[in-house]
């Protein structure tokens, strides 16, 4: 079969079949009277298979080492090419992540293009130092993709870079809230807390919904930061988890500073402090525990608060005695 043939059939044009010639990797078998090539059913069936290499990925030099070198194993050439696809996509997601958040801020002119590629560069930076900059100018020049802020307060750890970049996010308004709320489901200990902790300083009704949810969530760190936040803003429903961080120990002096705060009323002291006794008396064998809730008893107002100090500096601990008594002392002073 002649070259023109064999290009028509095989769909390889007759430039690409003299280049694979010149490679070595298709030599037609044999020649006519007048000279021109002359492809066997053969080179036919080893154009197919240089074809078939070349759609996963094989440079021409790997097709000929492939099919002329026994030594040449699919095993270690396939487990190659998955690498090297793996590398290029994640590549390529890299970049499409990139020029989608370039999209989403809109840019009007190049200016603007170039300032926020300038601004993702610097988040990414290894100068702890010149993320923090980024962080804090980008809340200045209104073209930070709120995505890219999200990511990077996720994964910072240095603790003034994080700060700079909560801060950036509570100016932006609620737009990284959804993706925050994402991140307290992240299998990393380390990515829900600092999901909790930046959803504590985002505003509006959404963040403080999300953080509603967290007093439910499996972590108790999260449980932690979103209790303290209601706590402090007055929600009645983290009391039972406020409670729970002081017998544990967790936090607990936040913790007894948000109960204070939520026992602004009456009523609402009183049940507070009850609830806090109720906790004294089932927790008669964990001492440190005890001591905790008494102390917690200080920041309650009210008659039932000082009642329970009253009993309370006659108790078998002897600890405990001695901190209800001070504490009506304080509270006799004022």
């Amino acid at each position: 079969m002649l070259i023109g043939e064999v290009a028509r059939r095989s769909g390889v044009s007759a430039r690409m079949l003299r280049h694979y010639e010149s490679l070595g990797l298709v030599r037609p078998s044999g020649r006519t009277g007048s000279g021109y090539r002359e492809y066997s059913g053969q080179d036919i069936q080893r154009i197919f298979h240089v074809e078939s290499l070349k759609s996963l990925g094989l440079s021409l030099r790997e097709i000929g080492r492939a099919l002329d070198d026994p030594r040449f194993t699919p095993a270690s050439l396939v487990g190659d090419l998955v690498r090297r696809t793996r590398e290029r996509i994640a590549a390529e997601n890299e970049l499409l992540t990139r020029l989608r958040r370039i999209d989403a801020s809109e840019p009007a002119v190049w200016e603007d293009v170039l300032q926020v590629v300038a601004l993702l560069r610097a988040l990414e930076s290894t100068s702890a130092g010149a993320r923090q900059r980024a962080a804090l100018s980008s809340a200045h020049e209104g073209a930070a993709p709120v995505e890219a802020l999200v990511e990077a307060v996720l994964n910072e750890t240095d603790p003034n870079v994080a700060g700079a970049l909560r801060w950036a996010l509570a100016r932006l308004g609620e737009d990284g809230t959804a993706l925050l709320a994402q991140g307290l489901g992240s299998p990393e200990a380390a990515v829900r807390e600092r999901a909790a902790q930046t959803l504590v300083e985002m505003p509006g009704a959404e963040a403080a919904a999300q953080l509603h949810d967290a007093l439910a969530h499996r972590d108790a760190v999260v449980r932690g930061y979103a209790a303290v936040a209601l706590g402090t803003r007055g929600v009645a429903d983290a009391v039972p988890e406020l409670i729970d961080m002081i017998v544990e120990g967790r936090n607990d002096t936040d913790a007894a500073d948000a109960l204070s705060v939520l026992a602004s009323d009456a009523e609402a002291a009183d049940l507070i402090a009850g609830r806090l006794v109720d906790r004294l008396a089932h927790d008669t064998a964990q001492a440190p525990a005890r001591g905790r809730l008494t102390q917690a008893l200080a920041g309650i107002p009210g008659a039932r608060a000082s009642g329970a100090l009253v009993q309370l500096s006659y108790d078998g601990d002897r600890a405990v005695a001695l901190t209800a008594a001070y504490l009506l002392q304080l509270r006799d002073a004022r």
